[in-house]
């Protein structure tokens, strides 16, 4: 097998992932952005914002807006102003349960699983996937711009 072809083997395992993520959220009931929103709110800690969960998940500003303003309606966050046009996201008492009963095992399958590979395996795949987006980068410099 050629490198290219390995490359797009390590793309499907990629959206293999995805897919997985997808199926989890849909198995709990929970919509792809509701759940990352509610992950983002248990990683990040209460009183983050929906710029932090754009950034930490790369979802864009009025996908996590929209699922935001459903979990409100829900009863599951409060939304409190903070500076500027920022606004601070709570989970309610009821969106405090929803992520101890669906988010909190799911990261724990996550973590249980990164904890079956090694620290040197991490290492390698870290450093191998920065390799190759490295290369990515000087390869598609060459492409002309508008």
């Amino acid at each position: 097998m050629d490198n290219f072809q390995l490359f797009r083997e390590y793309l499907q395992i990629d959206l293999q992932i995805d897919e997985f993520y997808h199926t989890l959220a849909q198995g709990l009931g929970l919509s792809d952005s509701a759940f990352w929103v509610l992950w983002g709110l248990e990683e990040l800690g209460a009183g983050c914002t929906q710029r932090d969960i754009c950034r930490q998940f790369f979802l864009s500003k009025q996908t996590v807006h929209s699922s935001v303003r459903k979990l409100e309606r829900d009863g599951l966050l409060s939304l409190r102003s903070g500076e500027g046009r920022e606004v601070s996201l709570f989970p309610t008492a009821r969106g405090r349960e929803l992520i101890r009963e669906k988010i909190l095992p799911s990261m724990a399958a996550e973590r249980a699983a990164a904890e079956g590979m090694t620290e040197e395996e991490w290492t390698a795949v870290i450093r191998l996937t920065r390799k190759w987006f490295s290369l990515f980068q000087e390869a598609a410099a060459s492409i002309p711009k508008r």
